[in-house]
């Protein structure tokens, strides 16, 4: 099986992970999951994060083929606008978007918000295959943290996002409107289906025990390691845990702010007459208060 170079970057305000993935023979290569900056304090906005992965493009000799979302992230800006104005590559997400795009239109009131993923280039289904250079490259629908989430399986590398985390680290939680633990449980399942040795790239690491970030992990470490699916290895035992575990959980803090943007392919409010951007900011739109 084909074998990807991947290079991972660390975002520690957010604990997210992005990734270049390329074909050593072609040099083309895919950007997965970049971050936009944002600081909510001030409302700035910047492309450090960006601008670190198109160092590395250029440093690397490498030609951006895809920018590619695994979800609409709920803790971080997706890049995936900037880059495309910056490279011409096109973006891709999963064609359930919409869905989640509906759900969120309802929940910020935003009706002229186009609900059809047209802000990506192309939207993929279960069991669609594309190219990065000449390593075939598939998609997975993964849902369970969100309605939309997929898994990018390139070569013997499978870019998981919110699904499993580093097996010190468990499993993502499914929460979030739109989300499902036994959707999770299934997607899990079909993931740790794959070849043992299949490298898996997770989306954001959260350090436990205060170590050194940690992003790659294989299917069979995942299956004889992680602390949530080796202690709850039936499905009910699993969601059990998942719905109670969830509901202890605060809402990321950047989760109404960054829904707005991600929905939108990771475009940014046009500026008003004054020439600002806003974003708008619905109260008492989710659960989980830090009193509740």
């Amino acid at each position: 099986m084909a074998r990807p170079d991947v290079a991972a970057f660390f975002d520690p305000r957010t604990w997210s992970v992005q990734y270049v993935v390329s074909d050593p023979q072609t040099k083309l290569c895919a950007i997965i999951d970049p971050v936009l900056d944002f600081d909510e304090k001030s409302g700035a906005t910047a492309t450090a994060n960006a601008d670190r992965l198109l160092d590395f493009v250029r440093d690397q000799n490498l030609e951006v083929q895809w920018i590619l979302d695994t979800h609409p992230h709920a803790d971080h800006f997706s890049a995936a606008s900037y880059l495309k104005a910056r490279t011409g590559a096109p973006t891709a997400i999963g064609a359930r978007i919409v869905d989640v795009q509906k759900l969120w239109a309802c929940i910020y009131n935003w009706p002229s918000l186009r609900t059809d993923g047209s802000q990506w280039d192309r939207l993929f289904e279960q069991g669609d295959s594309f190219d990065i250079g000449g390593i075939k490259s598939g998609v997975m629908f993964s849902p369970g943290h969100t309605l939309a989430s997929i898994t990018y399986v390139v070569g013997d590398a499978a870019f998981v996002h919110d699904t499993v985390f580093m097996p010190d680290g468990g499993t993502a939680r499914a929460d979030f409107p739109g989300g499902s633990a036994r959707a999770l449980w299934s997607t899990i399942q079909d993931i740790v289906a794959l070849p043992g040795d299949t490298r898996i790239f997770v989306g954001h690491d959260y350090q436990p025990g205060g170590r050194e970030p940690r992003w790659e992990s294989t299917v069979a470490r995942q299956k004889a390691e992680n602390i949530h699916l080796t202690r709850y290895g039936r499905e009910d035992e699993f969601v059990a845990f998942r719905n109670e575990r969830d509901s202890t959980l605060p809402m990321p803090k950047l989760i109404l702010h960054a829904l707005q943007i991600n929905i939108n392919g990771g475009q940014l409010p046009e500026p008003e007459a004054n020439g600002t951007r806003y974003l708008k900011f619905p109260l008492g739109a989710l659960d989980g208060a830090a009193w509740g």
